[in-house]
């Protein structure tokens, strides 16, 4: 039962080249790579350099969390003792050679960002202990995360990349490594102007890397808990008052996104289910509750819960009276609609429409994209990301063939940002310049139980259009004289009713989401060819009474101007 004695690489790469699949997650308490290698949920067994790499990473990384649980308790200690020996000794050679050339060089690990990740837990385990136990040879590891971080952020700001994720978390580091290291030293602690309010610190970066309304710029469910997450664990000591509102407001664009039954929607690149990460929200949630009244993520937590199963360790009970003050009096409530994203609730169905910023490298082609889910069931949801290390389906899963949204002759959009207006019941995005010569608007109607979704396409000249149907649950397609209608099953039902002139619904299997792309799904492309098309549809939980004539459309006896089909 030790931690692993190499240096890691990537954890990207800890995925089965066959699948997709992330890889068993087997053999961390031991140190030792498994013999045979490592299995995928199809019977694989891989074993490669990459992968022995990335499995170091995860191995590293679960000894951390170990320490940090024992150190709550007083324990740890020697561990910590002999981790620091461990890092001198790997890391005495300088930045990791095997790093691919667009990384930021590591240490202990290929990127600079993994080492950080690595750190801030290992620091507040020290920091933990510091004062009960000997942990004087833990400094030069101390001093030289703080260097280190302090050398990684330069090299962001030199790179005009100040406002990456990649810096929240070396202002973490840089953070509690030196607070550690002054508590090991019995010194009090002088860093707050280089690490939190300084220029650099994480106060500049929270507003440079968030807009008016919250969100991380990438506009990613996982970025933005990423740098919310390296954000809390900065702030062990500080009063929530003195710290900038835009904080309280990344707590409640995450809530705003976060369906009743607490399904956070996996928008843009990130993991669509994955166990370490819903470990993650729980360690957010247990602080945001310390933070802020007003959080709203309750439910979040209880499903994240669930996901961990008998992964659970509690570790997030021990987080307690980690500001300096008590929790903020609620500023903001959950923003409905967004710079990113616009949500409509109505009763049992929860929507997203994506019309915002591409969100950088993290973005997927999903304009207009229409995500829709129950409080517990993903009926249509943005299926996630796999590890970035398969090429192959990370590149299908930022496809526009992947989203529920338009696709023009098969061809991939360019980057775009849409148009959002606001009436009293409904939202609409429009895009233009995403295909050359495409103009299209997507309007969402709530309804008193369902929802309206109406979507126009003008083009230049004869197109082959597509409204794209992704589910994640059985969907079975009914085809009528006049329309088709669409039952789709999970624990509860979504019923729809689809209405195009001249359009084909066309259903092929596809792949699921991106925690298994083996999972066959049915597809659904609702196809026109032509220079313009118009498709209507109305979602509800419980079947209702729809009919169309001319420019209106009447859903159990209410009517709604839609303009012709």
């Amino acid at each position: 039962m030790n931690p692993p004695t190499e240096r890691g690489g990537w954890w990207h790469e800890y995925v089965c080249p066959a699948h997709g699949v992330e890889l068993a997650h087997v053999g961390f308490d031991s140190g030792n790579f498994p013999a045979g290698g490592v299995p995928c949920s199809y019977g694989c067994r891989v074993d490669t350099p990459a992968v022995r790499g990335a499995w170091t990473v995860l191995a590293h990384h679960f000894w951390a969390r170990r320490i940090r649980l024992l150190s709550y308790d007083g324990g740890g200690a020697d561990l910590l003792t002999s981790y620091a020996r461990l890092y001198s000794e790997l890391t005495k050679a300088g930045e990791h050679e095997q790093a691919q050339g667009w990384m930021q060089r590591g240490r202990l690990f290929h990127q600079a960002l993994t080492d950080a990740v690595w750190g801030v837990p290992i620091a507040h385990s020290i920091l933990n202990l510091a004062g009960k136990a000997e942990l004087s040879e833990t400094l030069p590891m101390l001093d030289g995360m703080v260097e280190g971080a302090r050398r990684a952020r330069d090299a962001m700001v030199a790179q005009d990349k100040f406002s990456s994720n990649y810096t929240a978390w070396f202002n973490a580091l840089g953070t509690t490594a030196s607070q550690a290291a002054a508590a090991v030293r019995g010194e009090a602690w002088s860093g707050a102007a280089e690490w939190l309010t300084g220029e650099r610190g994480q106060f500049a970066h929270l507003e440079a890397a968030t807009g008016e309304d919250g969100w991380e710029w990438e506009a990613s469910t996982y970025y933005h808990g990423f740098v919310l997450r390296a954000y809390l664990l900065s702030l062990r000591g500080f009063d929530p008052s003195l710290v900038p509102d835009r904080l309280e407001k990344m707590i409640a664009a995450l809530a705003s996104i976060a369906t009743d039954g607490g399904i956070l929607p996996a928008l843009h690149d990130g993991p669509y289910l994955r166990v370490p990460l819903a470990l993650e929200w729980l360690e957010i949630v247990a602080l945001a509750r310390q933070f802020t009244t007003g959080h709203s993520l309750d439910a979040v937590a209880a499903r994240a819960l669930a996901e961990v199963g008998p992964e659970y360790d509690g570790l997030e009970d021990k987080l307690t009276n980690w500001f300096d003050g008590s929790p903020r009096n609620a500023l903001f409530q959950r923003e409905l609609v967004s710079s990113c994203y616009a949500v409509m609730r109505v009763p049992g169905i929860h929507a997203i429409l994506d019309h915002g910023p591409h969100g950088g490298s993290h973005g997927h082609h999903d304009k207009l994209a229409l995500y829709l889910y129950g409080a517990t069931t993903p009926w249509q949801p943005d299926p996630g990301q796999v590890p970035y290390g398969h090429a192959q389906w990370r590149a299908h899963y930022k496809s526009v063939a992947a989203h529920p949204t338009l696709r023009i002759d098969n061809l991939e959009p360019a980057e775009a940002t849409g148009e959002l207006t606001r009436e009293a019941n409904s939202v609409t995005a429009t895009i233009a310049g995403w295909y050359d010569g495409v103009r299209a608007t997507r309007r969402l109607i709530a309804g008193d139980n369902y929802l309206v979704d109406v979507v126009r396409v003008t083009a230049d000249r004869e197109r082959e259009i597509v409204l794209q149907f992704r589910p994640d649950v059985e969907l079975t397609v009914e085809v009528g004289p006049d329309a088709f209608r669409t039952t789709w099953t999970g624990d509860e039902t979504l019923y729809g009713y689809h209405v195009s002139r001249g359009a084909v619904p066309v259903t092929r299997p596809g792949a699921g989401p991106a925690d298994d792309p083996q999972r066959v799904r049915t597809w659904v492309d609702w196809t026109v060819a032509g220079a313009d098309a118009t498709y209507c549809s109305v979602y509800s939980t419980a079947p209702v009474d729809v009919a169309v004539t001319g420019d209106v459309l009447t859903v159990d006896g209410h009517e709604h101007l839609i303009g012709g089909l």
